[in-house]
């Protein structure tokens, strides 16, 4: 019983004066891991078209079913996206995504990634469904969010 008291006292005073590894945030923030994953977004390519074609293999991936896909035609007035199909609706419902990743790796046009945003809170619960508008993000700025996937993209988009 004393050398269990003794360990205890031993781990007690071996922390007790080190510094505390507190960080002062928001001013402060601590660095993300490489595979971090956050906020989606959904990439615009530079000529203005959606990547998304309303395939809705994302929306089948998810594990949560957090992620709801409803396709449209394009017509040659007007053109969304360089396939036939474009999303008309596409929402994800963020109390359900577990951030996963599974959305990204199963969209074939790679349109679909998780960022490195992480504050996502609100003060109603109808802020946590993000509608196409919100996860929209032009091409140079997801480019700045996730430049280790993105080049890719840029080589084959031949910029």
């Amino acid at each position: 019983m004393v050398k269990e008291i003794g360990k205890a006292l031993y781990t007690t005073f071996k922390h007790i004066f080190k510094r505390p590894i507190t960080v002062s945030y928001p001013e402060e923030r601590l660095p993300l891991a490489p595979r971090f994953r956050g906020l989606h977004f959904l990439v615009i390519d530079e000529d203005g078209l959606e990547r998304c074609v309303g395939c809705e293999l994302c929306a089948i991936a998810c594990p949560a079913d957090a992620i709801y896909v409803e396709a449209a035609e394009n017509t040659e007035k007007e053109r969304h996206s360089p396939g036939e199909r474009y999303a008309r609706i596409y929402m994800i419902h963020m109390f359900r995504c577990i951030f996963c990743g599974y959305c990204e790796e199963a969209c074939p046009e790679d349109a679909i990634f998780l960022g490195k945003d992480y504050e996502l809170s609100t003060y109603t619960r109808e802020e946590f469904i993000y509608d196409k508008k919100r996860l929209l993000l032009p091409f140079r700025d997801a480019v700045r969010q996730r430049p280790e996937v993105m080049n890719r993209l840029m080589e084959k988009a031949g910029l």
